[in-house]
C-alpha cells in the first residue's frame, strides 16, 4: 500500500471519527499574510520554526508590527496612537535592519 493511501485513509477515518471537529479556529479566516511576509526562500524554514514556537526576531517584529497597526487603527485616544505610531516607527526601522542583514552579501 502506498503512503499517499495509506494517509488518505486515516484521514478519511479521522473524519468519520469528528476528530476534526471543533478545532480552535475552525470556520476562521487563514491568516497567511505573516506567511507572505516572509521571504520565499525562507518560508518553509520559518513555518518549521514557528510550529515549534521557535520564531526567528524578524518574523516576531512582523508580527508586532501588524498588532502594532491593528491597535492604532482601533484607537481613539491621540496620545495612546502617538505613543503607538512611535513605537510601530521602531519596530518598523528594527525589522528593516534584520531584513537588510539578511538579505547582503557574505564577504
Amino acid at each position: 500500500m502506498s503512503f499517499r493511501r495509506l494517509a488518505e485513509g486515516r484521514i478519511r477515518e479521522a473524519m468519520e471519527q469528528g476528530v476534526f471537529e471543533n478545532l480552535p479556529g475552525a470556520g476562521k479566516r487563514l491568516d497567511l499574510e505573516d506567511y507572505f511576509n516572509t521571504p520565499e526562500e525562507m518560508r518553509v524554514a520559518y513555518s518549521i520554526l514557528k510550529n515549534a514556537n521557535c520564531a526567528p526576531a524578524e518574523v516576531e517584529l512582523m508580527k508586532e508590527v501588524a498588532r502594532l497597526e491593528e491597535s492604532i487603527a482601533e484607537t481613539s485616544d491621540p496620545a495612546t496612537a502617538k505613543h503607538l505610531q512611535r513605537t510601530l516607527a521602531h519596530r518598523r526601522i528594527q525589522l528593516a535592519i534584520f531584513l537588510e542583514r539578511r538579505s547582503a552579501p557574505k564577504r
